[in-house]
């Protein structure tokens, strides 16, 4: 596999080479944690681990961030993809808004976003989604959308519109976007965006590549991870994000190869989840990975030299993602002896 990375370079053509962990360390971990074993089988919608229970939704701030979606006619990934940390984050005034429609046009096995043809794009969208950073007050705003490979360009326009509508209307909200692949759009669709100007560009790895077959079987592992390594290219000030679901079936050998080529890539930022089995029909869960094991798992990825990490079974991509965001800055401040612009 390292040899399939080779052609990933900084823009000065210099090879970009993750840093590398002691392989006393791994195999001493992959020991105590049997990492390089699969993982075993469980039945299907098996029963969640204590650790996996949340409470339900109660408070009024849950409520009224609700109420303020409907009224602006806004579709959220957090109800979408029904991700478990919906009330704490609502509680909070925090959601993540996903644009471009409520329909994909992939079909992806972890995901419970509606499959179909898209409609048209609401045009009025950007203006609505400016108007909701304003009044729940938004010091960091994450933004995502379905797949859109019946647009032109991918959808890329909708986000530079999107972007610019609340840079005019919030200044001083620090912008975070989770794209998807673009697919063959995608040289000039990331062009657009990183123009733009978002703080945090996000694009999913989401599992490891011998997964990619059946449970992501739109996508290509290495076209995504091009993807993040042009992003760093065309602009370094950007933080670049990217994520993997874990109990999937992956091994830890495996994970730790995909951290290494997102760290030749450039990435600064990587969240670990658990995966949850959204319906029957969507792929099952191989384990669930205890907490100690994301500790574990935490521990090898920041040796590698990203500059975040979040890992616990219930991170998910814009999980507590402005207060990550801001320790995220502060290291890169400090790592530039406190001098340096915005981002």
């Amino acid at each position: 596999m390292i040899q399939d990375i080779a052609d990933l370079r900084h823009s000065d053509g210099r090879r970009a080479i993750g840093r590398a962990v002691p392989r006393v360390y791994l195999e001493a971990m992959s020991e105590i944690l049997n990492l390089s074993d699969p993982a075993p089988v469980t039945p299907a919608r098996a029963r969640k681990p204590d650790w996996l229970r949340v409470k339900a939704p109660t408070s009024l701030a849950f409520s009224e961030t609700r109420a303020l979606m409907r009224r602006l006619k806004l579709n959220t990934v957090c109800e979408e993809a029904a991700c478990p940390n919906i009330g704490e984050c609502w509680s909070q005034k925090h959601a993540t808004v996903m644009i471009l429609g409520e329909t994909c046009t992939r079909a992806c096995a972890f995901c419970n976003v509606k499959t179909g043809m898209p409609g048209p794009v609401d045009m009025s969208e950007p203006a609505h989604l400016a108007e909701a950073a304003v009044a729940l007050g938004l010091e960091h705003i994450v933004i995502t959308s379905v797949d859109r490979d019946d647009l032109p360009d991918g959808g890329a326009g909708h986000f530079v519109r999107v972007i610019e509508a609340i840079r005019a209307a919030a200044p001083a909200t620090t912008i975070e976007i989770l794209t998807p692949d673009f697919r063959n759009k995608a040289e000039r669709a990331v062009q657009m965006i990183v123009e733009a100007g978002p703080d945090v560009y996000n694009h999913n790895l989401e599992t490891v590549p011998r997964l990619y077959p059946t449970i992501r079987p739109g996508a290509r592992y290495y076209h995504s991870l091009r993807l993040l390594d042009r992003v760093k290219a065309l602009s370094p000030r950007i933080f670049t994000k990217s994520g993997v679901m874990v109990g999937l079936g992956e091994t830890g050998q495996e994970l730790h190869q995909v951290w290494d080529d997102m760290r030749s890539a450039g990435v600064d930022f990587l969240t670990v989840g658990q995966y949850l089995q959204p319906t029957p029909r969507h792929a099952k869960v191989m384990e669930f990975v205890t907490p100690q094991t994301f500790q574990a798992y935490a521990s090898v990825a920041r040796s590698k030299g990203f500059l975040q990490v979040a890992a616990s079974p219930l991170t998910r991509s814009s999980y507590h993602a402005g207060r990550d965001f801001a320790e995220m800055q502060a290291k890169r401040h400090a790592e530039a002896g406190g001098s340096g612009a915005r981002g």
